[in-house]
């Protein structure tokens, strides 16, 4: 008997994969969740990136922002901080024009600020961003048996966050700090079992 996957947080999809509701909602978070959510990411340019998304995220839905991250590329240079380091007011006037980007004025110096403290970290102590990221990576640990059992922040994304803004970094709370873990691997949070509940066979 498959156990009760709504009451742990999945959702049975129609090609028999169980998925938690966040990301059954669509072909584009069913792809993400599957191919990319989790996946190690230990590059300081894709690390930037998804700090850069996760911030825009605040507030609103992944999917909104998974839809607009072809154009949010475009618009920050496919997130090279060297780049995004150099925007002044008219690259800010530019994306707030933008309608195929979140237009928020605050989250795009954000992402500036960002991207110049992703830079003078390089001659820190600590290395780049990926290396400082990673080095707060908890140990591991059991995979949550529910979605209820997820965390929405942990020690290691405070301490995190509160390291990131010693060095500058801006929009970066402990719960966006603990979205980019999961997002880029240093936590696993997939709700254990879910493989197992693929049904091999029709049972009534």
């Amino acid at each position: 008997m498959i156990p009760d996957l709504e009451a742990r947080g999945l959702i049975m999809g129609a090609d028999g994969r169980a998925r938690p509701q966040w990301a059954h909602g669509s072909n584009l978070m069913r792809a993400y969740y599957d191919t990319e959510w989790g996946a190690v990411i230990t590059d300081e340019q894709s690390i930037f990136e998804r700090l850069v998304l996760e911030s825009f995220q605040a507030g609103l839905s992944w999917e909104i922002v998974l839809k607009k991250r072809a154009a949010f590329r475009r618009a920050f240079k496919d997130f090279d901080p060297e780049k995004v380091a150099h925007f002044g007011a008219k690259d800010i006037e530019r994306m707030a024009a933008d309608t195929d980007i979140i237009r928020n004025t605050r989250k795009i110096s954000a992402a500036i600020t960002n991207a110049r403290a992703t830079l003078a970290l390089r001659a820190h102590d600590e290395g780049d961003l990926a290396h400082l990221v990673w080095s707060y990576a908890p140990q591991p640990r059991p995979r949550p048996q529910n979605a209820a059992d997820i965390p929405t922040n942990s020690p290691e994304s405070r301490a995190l966050s509160s390291a990131l803004k010693k060095h500058g970094f801006v929009f970066i709370g402990p719960t966006t700090i603990y979205s980019l873990m999961q997002a880029i691997g240093m936590v696993d949070d997939r709700i254990s079992g879910a493989a197992d509940l693929i049904p091999t066979e029709k049972s009534d």
